[in-house]
């Protein structure tokens, strides 16, 4: 799995994108072909690298040659597996015919480095059917997409389109929840230590007297 930093939008001002509900529905009705078993090592039924490889043609993209494939073909492992079972389904929404249609190559190379990158936080959590069976992460990776192309949902400003997706996050989540956490841990720790300290007090003050 590429270990590159996510997928950052782009710097223009968005533009209107589908809506967001026509883009988790066309998620929750994946086809069974993207939900096979991703080729590792040999093993599986889907070669993902070849479905991404249709989806960045069919967004008016060039045909991969090997450097472009590469990052689709890792070694087998639990995480390898969940990611590319998410870059299945993260392909399937993005052919839907409304980035088809607008696409002439303007999203093509945005769309291939966010199945590459952009949904690795999210494959952090869950697997590909995981995903289509939970609202919240079906939106989600909707408007995680709609944001590395410079899109936010019809009818949205880009000020709530940004806070529902911060909303949402799953990995700003956890490093919200681990900092709280942390900060917990270090609070518990500073009572420990006064607390241990008073009663080491008490217990001199006890032995002088």
């Amino acid at each position: 799995m590429t270990d590159a930093a996510a997928v950052e939008p782009t710097t223009s001002g968005p533009s209107a994108g589908p809506q967001i509900e026509h883009l988790t529905r066309r998620i929750s009705e994946t086809p069974a072909a993207f939900l096979g078993a991703p080729i590792l090592d040999g093993r599986g039924s889907v070669a993902v690298d070849a479905v991404v490889a249709d989806c960045v043609f069919a967004l008016g993209g060039l045909a991969f040659d090997p450097p472009g494939v590469s990052p689709f073909r890792v070694p087998e492992s639990p995480a390898n597996r969940r990611w590319l079972t998410v870059v299945l389904v993260g392909a399937w929404l993005l052919h839907d015919p409304w980035f088809v249609a607008r696409s002439s190559g303007t999203f093509a190379g945005r769309a291939q480095s966010f199945l590459a990158e952009g949904v690795l936080d999210i494959a952090a959590y869950v697997d590909g059917p995981s995903l289509i069976a939970d609202p919240d992460r079906r939106e989600e990776l909707a408007r995680k997409l709609l944001r590395v192309l410079g899109l936010v949902p019809e009818g949205e400003s880009p000020a709530l389109a940004a806070d529902r997706l911060a909303t949402l996050d799953m990995a700003e989540q956890s490093r919200v929840m681990a900092a709280t956490r942390a900060a917990e841990d270090r609070a518990e720790a500073v009572r420990r230590a006064m607390h241990e300290q008073a009663a080491a007090e008490a217990a001199a003050k006890a032995s002088r007297e």
